[in-house]
């Protein structure tokens, strides 16, 4: 599997692993007022909000989208401040979509601390999340660009429809690689799409050059997203910050299970549809669950999958010139697929 990887996605061979390291670097004094605008918007007259807020926004997260943003930005030489705002928004949307999908999986690890709504409790937790979409609404509005509103409330509508077939697709087994693939384009790719594209806007830039970062975003969300569906049957909670075989546990058809399923005979696709659809004990069941993937070669072709979006993202930034910020984000999508390894 490791031999496979493609020259374009993984150099390990003639440099160091690649890491968000470079992006980091290039962003950290933006990334240090985007920071100042969520602690400031996040405050409330109610402690309860900026507390549990405060506990996921401080719990360890990359700030992977609000940084796209930023090092779009940096690759478009935009030289103003809109974007630490939106910036922030962003990161708010994304933070309110966790503290939901906590509370509808049930999750009790986020990054590899409590979820809040273990430790606050449903209600609290959903409250909470709908204070900060309103938050991100307000920091849009306030830019004054339609164009901006209308990139970011449609993804943000994106999103919920994502998480929504998402839960309607919960325990069938026969979801399909095509209905897996609309999901995770939803819910995890519309979000790094709008992030990137955004900055063009600000930057007033061309309508293509806005859709090459919206091509390049979308594409990593979607490698991104496929890379952490691998890596939770083959991972551990250390990790991932995460329990290792949640999506298994909570009858999460993705793709490893999909290609495992198709792969499978009579016996194993019934254990597959027991599985899946809770008839079974799933935590004895795990250990069955990634043999079977691993026999049918599921992880390597999913990762496959990721490699290929991630080299589409890649592809994507060609119209830019070599700069910094360019390099930055290649080797973006290239840590990306790189977690797997």
């Amino acid at each position: 599997m490791r031999g496979s990887m493609t020259a374009s996605i993984h150099r390990l061979t003639d440099r160091k692993a690649p890491s968000l390291d470079p992006m980091i670097a290039l962003v950290a004094g933006d990334l240090n007022l985007v920071n100042a605008v969520i602690l400031d918007r996040m405050q409330s007259q109610i402690p309860l909000i900026p507390e549990l807020a405060g506990h996921l926004i401080a719990g360890g997260g990359k700030r992977m989208r609000p940084m796209l943003t930023l090092v779009s930005a940096r690759l478009l030489g935009y030289a103003g401040t809109r974007h630490h705002r939106l910036a922030a928004a962003v990161e708010f949307i994304h933070t309110a979509t966790l503290l939901h999908d906590d509370v509808v999986d049930g999750s009790d690890l986020r990054r590899g601390r409590r979820t809040a709504n273990t430790i606050w409790g449903n209600a609290a937790t959903v409250l909470v999340g709908d204070f900060l979409f309103s938050r991100s609404f307000e920091l849009m509005v306030e830019d004054g660009s339609h164009k901006v509103l209308k990139i970011l409330s449609a993804a943000s509508a994106v999103i919920a429809e994502g998480e929504v077939n998402q839960l309607t697709a919960a325990r069938k087994i026969d979801l399909g690689e095509e209905r897996y693939l609309d999901i995770i384009s939803a819910k995890t790719a519309a979000l790094f799409a709008a992030a990137c594209r955004i900055s063009a806007v600000v930057a007033e830039r061309s309508a293509a050059e806005e859709l090459a970062l919206d091509a390049y975003g979308r594409n990593l969300g979607i490698a991104f997203q496929l890379v952490d569906d691998a890596i939770d049957y083959v991972s551990d909670a250390g990790t991932m910050g995460k329990d290792a075989g949640d999506d298994f546990r909570e009858g999460k058809v993705t793709l490893p299970v999909i290609l495992a399923y198709a792969r499978g005979g009579a016996d194993e696709r019934r254990f597959w549809k027991d599985s899946i659809e809770g008839r079974r004990d799933a935590d004895a069941d795990l250990p069955h669950a990634i043999e079977l993937i691993r026999d049918a070669r599921a992880i390597d072709d999913t990762l496959a999958r990721a490699r290929h979006y991630g080299q589409r993202a890649i592809d994507a930034l060609g119209p830019f010139g070599k700069s910094d910020a360019k390099d930055a984000m290649i080797e973006a999508v290239e840590f990306a697929v790189a977690r797997a390894y």
